[in-house]
């Protein structure tokens, strides 16, 4: 299945201004992707009356873009090493502008549900893109490159709620899905023009049943983390869906210990740069979203509370848009740390900065310069601690391997994110004032969702302390590992 042996990757590496091509078509098709994730933020209180359904069905059109990338981010990049990451990435492409369309013609609850699901299986762009660099450019580009491909996916989330907001208020709402169909065709169309597909493939089979399995885990896991606070965290069906995702993952893990080519090697994932690498994800994920929940509530809730700010959901936006492109314009800072002092430190600098935001909210949280200079702060860390994940998973893992390890760490991040969104939703739901008969999260409240941000920073840090120091920051572009079995694994490991 290969067309050269893993690890041929650097004689195939692109050169400039091709190489600048490749990574500026990258990064904007990350960016595409993770606009699609809040373009529907402005409409979701609206949906109910637009889809003429209860609340709490078209929930679901959120709940499903999560499942969906779930399910999606780990199969695809393990397709992605074997069959080509380029042809995954236009297939991912393909997914987005399927479901945006979907949406775009949908006024019903089911075919938006689809459409939803549909975006969701397009997650793999950012961790698929990733993995092209790392075959694709010369080894003196790779840090400041992953650095940028990493940030998108904050670039994308900071300025999609503004944009969101200004076509929800002035436009149809289907418009929003037309307008991410539009940029998903711009990206299929700059992918075909300008990325090359890699050499570096590891052939085999596809563990058919390994995927299900992990599919079936994490749906249940995902599913009563996302649903809990409606159901109710100690319902009968929570519970059950915790206790079904510990029985399925663990027998999960049992099969693909005993599987020769299984989905998601365990054993690579063991290794402990990756694992605390992966583990350190969750709890940024967690921080970055913790901030997302917090901000935009601050902003909005009504002056009468005594620290609501009373502004629109477009001004909540445009304070949230600098964060991304604070992300991006450190990635080459970003980069250059991790060059000089590998990208463990880059990781720990970062998860103190993102620490420090939120330090820095509790006490300044009164007007909304206040809240542009957190968000700045806590981009500035997210975008150190983003862009140097990949190079620690990078540099642990053989170049055929590439894309489902850098997909798993991808999925490590989206845990912390539905784990924050959950925990900080109870935090909130009992912390609370009255207002004119309305229960409002309280200023203790939000304050305690920081503290909790902040805490999952300081955790981030804690974690990364155990990653072992490379002896070589970043790893070459794909670096000729010692004598490799069929799959692409070296063996002895």
């Amino acid at each position: 299945m290969s067309d050269a042996p893993a690890g041929t990757a650097d004689a195939g590496a692109v050169a400039p201004p091709r190489a600048n091509a490749v990574v500026a078509v990258l990064a904007f098709a990350g960016i595409v992707v993770s606009l699609m994730q809040t373009l529907v933020i402005p409409i979701v209180p609206e949906l109910p009356r637009l889809l003429d359904a209860p609340a709490s069905d078209t929930a679901w059109a959120v709940t499903a873009t999560l499942l969906a990338a779930a399910v999606a981010t780990p199969v695809v990049g393990r397709l992605g090493d074997m069959f080509g990451k380029r042809r995954m990435l236009l297939v991912s492409v393909v997914m987005l502008v399927s479901g945006s369309v979907v949406c775009g013609l949908s006024d019903a609850l089911v075919p938006m549900i689809v459409g939803r699901a549909l975006q969701g299986l397009s997650s793999g762009v950012i961790p698929l893109g990733i993995s092209i660099m790392r075959d694709e450019l010369p080894a003196e580009r790779l840090a400041g490159a992953t650095a940028l491909m990493s940030a998108s996916l904050g670039v994308g989330g900071a300025l999609g709620l503004p944009t969101a907001a200004l076509i929800a208020d002035n436009f149809d709402w289907h418009v929003l899905f037309w307008a991410s169909a539009a940029m998903g065709v711009v990206a299929l169309v700059l992918v075909l023009a300008f990325v090359p597909e890699s050499r570096v493939r590891t052939g085999g089979r596809f563990d058919a049943v390994g995927a299900v399995g992990v599919a079936a885990g994490l749906v249940c896991l995902l599913l009563a983390i996302s649903k809990g606070a409606d159901w109710g965290w100690t319902s009968g069906t929570t519970l059950g869906l915790f206790a079904a995702a510990a029985i399925v993952l663990v027998v999960w893990g049992l099969f693909e210990l005993r599987t020769a080519q299984p989905l998601v090697d365990l054993r690579t994932t063991a290794r402990r740069q990756v694992l605390f690498t992966n583990l350190a994800s969750i709890a940024v994920g967690f921080s970055m979203f913790a901030m997302s929940l917090v901000l935009p509530q601050l902003l909005q809730l009504p002056t009468q509370t005594g620290y609501g700010l009373g502004r629109s959901l477009l001004t909540a936006g445009l304070v949230m848009a600098p964060s991304g492109l604070v992300m991006m314009a450190l990635a080459p800072v970003s980069a250059a740390v991790s060059k000089t002092k590998g990208p463990k430190v880059t990781l720990m600098i970062g998860a103190l900065i993102v620490a420090a935001g939120y330090g820095l909210n509790i006490v300044l949280m009164s007007e909304v310069w206040h809240l542009v200079l957190v968000s700045c702060v806590i981009g500035a860390g997210i975008g150190f601690t983003y862009g140097s994940m990949p190079a620690l998973i990078m540099g642990a893992v053989p170049a055929s391997e590439t894309a489902a390890a850098n997909s798993l760490n991808t999925l490590m991040r989206s845990i912390g994110t539905s784990t924050a969104s959950a925990i900080a939703g109870v935090v909130l739901a009992q912390m609370t004032i009255d207002l004119g008969g309305y229960a409002l999260p309280s200023e203790n409240g939000f304050k305690t969702v920081m503290a909790i941000g902040a805490g999952a920073a300081l955790l981030a840090f804690a974690l990364a302390s155990f990653i072992p120091r490379p002896r070589v920051a970043v790893p070459a572009a794909a670096p000729a590992p010692a004598a490799e079995t069929p799959t692409g694994t070296p063996s002895g490991r």
